[in-house]
């Protein structure tokens, strides 16, 4: 039966949930010991009952189990059936769980404490902590010899202290025989003052900052022959100023009209893309607004719709329109040398529309 259950790789304990028997009876079940159940009339069941569970023939099973246990059936009926103690018990079995026993046969066993103390482990471990001590003993007596002071007693002073100031007594006799007289605290302080934070010096200047020639002063001042000559020509171009006033500096460039614009009699929509594709302007242009190009390496290029209204302004002339009616004018290159080549002249007389544009741009320019 033993065989059987480890050939289904069933343990006692797995025999036991299954068939509700305890692991114990198992046990004696395969031992053949008949005196390890308190109740001698449930003997045959259980073996019938454990013999099916293993496959094999219950009559035969329990006909072994009464041949080498040395044990006869015992009816209900008998007195030794049913006595608590019976005499054909083991000793010492009386009233006792055989799953509390640490020893039982069913129970696995765990490996001892000792068992896993290998010797090799132990002297590795006796290597090391020998090893720390000697580390910690060796750097403790270093550092007890570091903090360590040791003074030793001398009879006669150093010959260093004792020859630091040979003429200590002829420099006595000449202090004695000299009046000492202490400094002032106004000396002192004039000592570490410096001069300049007492009364700065003021260097005046020759004239305005925009009059000076970088060339003629300074480290900037070149050995060209030509030095005066340029400076005298900056000082005649320069306007003349009023009697005792000095002469006026100019700060801002002088305005100049716009190189080319984008002009609309009408409103009408314009879109202005850079050489390499970008849209520098798009916007639909009201009845007299205009869009002053901006200054690319490369000529930008326009798409307008109702071209009818599209004039073009170049150096305060007008050319125009981009196409004749509402049709839409496509790839027109925003130069000046192309707009004079390609464009005429516009007619302002013949459209009143654009007269009023260019009285509104002309306007604009004056009050900015």
């Amino acid at each position: 039966m033993r065989g059987e259950r480890a050939t289904l790789g069933k343990s006692l304990l797995d025999v036991q949930r299954e068939l509700k028997i305890r692991a114990t009876y198992i046990a004696a079940i395969e031992n053949a010991d008949p005196t390890a159940f308190e109740t001698p009339g449930f003997i045959a069941g259980y073996v019938r009952s454990y013999a099916r569970y293993l496959g094999l023939d219950p009559e035969w099973a329990y006909r072994r189990f009464c041949e080498e246990g040395n044990f006869a059936t015992v009816h209900g009926m008998n007195a030794a059936a049913a006595a608590p103690n019976a005499p054909s018990r083991r000793k010492g079995t009386e009233g006792r769980d055989p799953l509390a026993d640490p020893n039982a046969i069913f129970v696995p066993r765990g490996e001892a404490f000792l068992s896993r103390i290998e010797p090799g482990a132990i002297g590795s471990l006796t290597v090391l902590l020998g090893l720390m001590a000697v580390l910690g003993y060796g750097g403790w007596t270093v550092l007890q010899q570091i903090q360590q002071v040791r003074l030793s007693p001398l009879d006669q002073q150093p010959g260093l202290l004792a020859d630091v100031d040979p003429l200590a007594a002829a420099d006595q006799t000449v202090i004695a025989e000299a009046p000492v007289t202490p400094p002032t605290t106004e000396a002192l302080d004039r000592l570490y003052r410096p001069q300049a934070l007492d009364r700065p010096v003021m260097v005046p200047r020759d004239g305005p900052i925009a009059t000076l020639d970088p060339g003629e002063i300074g480290v900037l001042v070149s050995d060209r022959p030509d030095n005066h000559r340029l400076a005298t020509a900056a000082t005649a171009v320069a306007p003349e100023a009023q009697p005792g006033m000095p002469a006026p500096v100019q700060v801002v460039a002088a305005a100049r009209l716009p190189e080319l614009a984008i002009i609309a009699a009408r409103p009408a929509w314009v879109r202005v893309s850079a050489a390499d594709g970008s849209v520098l302007f798009e916007k639909i242009l009201d009845a007299g607004e205009s869009y002053v190009l901006p200054e690319t390496d490369q000529a930008p290029t326009l798409r307008a719709g109702n071209s009818g209204a599209v004039y073009f302004a170049v150096n305060g002339q007008t050319y125009g329109p981009a196409a004749p009616g509402a049709q839409v004018a496509k790839n027109i290159e925003l130069s000046a040398d192309a707009l004079k080549g390609r464009f005429q002249l516009a007619d302002v007389a013949a459209d009143p529309d654009l007269a009023v544009a260019l009285a509104q741009n002309e306007a604009g320019a004056g009050s900015q």
